[in-house]
C-alpha cells in the first residue's frame, strides 16, 4: 500500500515557510505522496477553522514541484466542474511535466452550493460538465501528433507528458460508474472498512463487466495516534479489502504538529505488514 498525507492549504497552516516545511518533511520521511484540498469561494458563515482563506491547489502544487524532488504531487480532490475544461487541462499537462510525472490527479463533482453560486454554475449539471471535461483531458492527452480538436479548432496540445492517473472522488454509484469509465481508481473520503467493503466489491464487478483492470482505491482517513499498532492493523485491513492507497489527513497549525502526524503515518506504516 501507498502512504501519503494531506497538506492543508487553508487557515493559518497555509503560508509559504509551512507548506514548503512540511512537503519537505513528507518527502524526507519517505513518504508516497501529497494531497491538497479544493475549495475556490468560502461564504462568510461557513469559514470556520479556515477563515476563508485557500491557496488554489493546481498553482500550489505547480510550486511544490519545484519544492521537493520525488514525493508525488496529487489533488484531493479538484472540483473539475469549478473550470474551464480546456486550460485545466493545460494546467495539468504543465505540472506533470515539471514534476517529471509526478502529478496524481483525484477529482471530485463538487458539493458546496454557494461556491457553485459564487461562479455563477448550475450545481444540477455538475455531473454532465465533469464527465465532459474528463473526455477532454482524457483527449489530450492520448492525441496522435500531439494534435486535438475541440469546438471545431485544432490546435496542438504541448506539452503532452504521460497522462497523470486519475483517481474520481464521491461515493455511490455514479462516483464508481465514473471510476470505471474514465479513471484509473476511485478516491473516497473516509477510511471505514465496513463501509467501503461492498463498495470495492461492487467496483470491482464494475470493472470486470467493463474488461478493465481493478481499478485502484485511494482513500482519506484518519489513525489513533495514541496506538501505532491499532494503526498498523488499520492499514492491514483496508489493504485487505482492495485499498492501494492511505492518505493521512488531520489537523494542525504548525510545521511541528505536522511532523506529529507524519511521525504517526510512519511508525503505522512501519508498523503494517
Amino acid at each position: 500500500m501507498k502512504i501519503g498525507i494531506s497538506v492543508r492549504l487553508m487557515g493559518e497552516a497555509s503560508t509559504r515557510a509551512t507548506i514548503r516545511g512540511c512537503a519537505r518533511a513528507a518527502e524526507e520521511a519517505g513518504l508516497d505522496d501529497l494531497w491538497v484540498p479544493d475549495h475556490i469561494a468560502i461564504p462568510p458563515d461557513d469559514a470556520e477553522g479556515s477563515g476563508g482563506r485557500y491557496l488554489d491547489p493546481l498553482a500550489s502544487l505547480a510550486w511544490l514541484a519545484g519544492c521537493t524532488e520525488r514525493i508525488g504531487l496529487g489533488t484531493g480532490v479538484l472540483v473539475l466542474p469549478y473550470r474551464s475544461a480546456l486550460p485545466t487541462a493545460k494546467w495539468i499537462a504543465t505540472i506533470q511535466e515539471l514534476s517529471q510525472g509526478r502529478m496524481k490527479l483525484g477529482i471530485g463533482v463538487g458539493w458546496m452550493k454557494s461556491e457553485f453560486t459564487a461562479l455563477g454554475l448550475s450545481r444540477s449539471d455538475r455531473g454532465r460538465r465533469t464527465d465532459a471535461h474528463l473526455e477532454l483531458i482524457r483527449r489530450c492527452f492520448a492525441a496522435e501528433d500531439d494534435v486535438v480538436i475541440e469546438n471545431g479548432q485544432p490546435f496542438l496540445f504541448r506539452p503532452k507528458p504521460p497522462c497523470p492517473p486519475i483517481f474520481i472522488g464521491g461515493a455511490g454509484e455514479h462516483a464508481l460508474q465514473r471510476t470505471v469509465q474514465f479513471g484509473d481508481g476511485w478516491m473516497p473520503m473516509g477510511a471505514d472498512p465496513v463501509r467501503l467493503k461492498p463498495a470495492i466489491a461492487h467496483l470491482h464487478i464494475l470493472a470486470e463487466e467493463a474488461e478493465r483492470p481493478r481499478p485502484e482505491v485511494i482513500c482519506l482517513g484518519s489513525l489513533d495516534p495514541s496506538d501505532p499498532g491499532r494503526s498498523a492493523a488499520h492499514l492491514n485491513n483496508l489493504a485487505e479489502l482492495g485499498v492501494t492507497r492511505f492518505v493521512l489527513g488531520g489537523r494542525y497549525a504548525s510545521g511541528d504538529e505536522f511532523q506529529a502526524l507524519v511521525d504517526l503515518l510512519v511508525a503505522a506504516r512501519d508498523a503494517a505488514d
